[in-house]
Formats: C-alpha cells, structure tokens, sequence
C-alpha cells in the first residue's frame, strides 16, 4: 500500500497530465508557485487543507479523490496480461498432457 503523499503525488500528476496541463500551468490555475506543485509531486512536501482544496479545483475533481487508491490504465493492463498468460499456460499444459495421452493410448493399444 503506498503512503498518502505516494498517492497525492500520483494523483495530481495523473490528473495534470490528463488535462494536458504544465506544472506551471497547474500552480497559476491553483494559486500557487510551479515549484510548490513539482515539490508535491516529486513528494518532498505536502500541501495544506486549503492548498489541497485550490489543486483540487483547479483539476476538477472532488478534493477526496486526489487521495483514493486507483489504478493507471496500464497497472490494469499488467493484470490482465498476467491473467491471459497464466490462462493461456494451463490451457497449453492441459492440451498438451491430453496429445500425450491420447499418443500413449494409440501406442499401448498398438503394442497390444
């Protein structure tokens, strides 16, 4: 579980550049220096109750969900990658065990 200024700090650049905004476009929309938002960013400071509250606005978005614990598109995309190979082992290990099978039960019953 990442920490809460992890999380901030992932949120606020997520929805920043989903808005296609700068860093520096941020701060003016927010009321506060460039460097105060890449510091929030980078992690190395975090912003009071009422700075948090003009960030959130300025990106539209409920002052909450700046802290909410949600997955990028592409950590989904890893997951379902995973889960599709590991899909995809069992079905090839179960096809697989069953030519194997159906070969050795062609060859006892040629022997035979």
């Amino acid at each position: 579980m990442a920490n809460i200024r992890e999380i901030l700090a992932k949120n606020m650049r997520n929805r920043r550049q989903e808005l296609k905004f700068t860093q520096s476009e941020l701060a003016e929309k927010a009321n506060i220096s460039t460097n105060f938002v890449a510091m929030i960013e980078l992690k190395h400071k975090f912003p009071s109750p009422e700075t948090l509250e003009q960030i959130a606005l300025a990106l539209d978005l409920p002052t909450s969900a700046l802290f909410a614990e949600l997955e990028t598109g592409e950590e989904t995309m890893g997951k379902l990658r995973q889960a599709i190979l590991g899909d995809l082992d069992r079905a090839i290990e179960t096809a697989v065990d069953k030519a194997i099978d159906k070969r050795l039960g062609k060859n006892n019953k040629a022997s035979s």
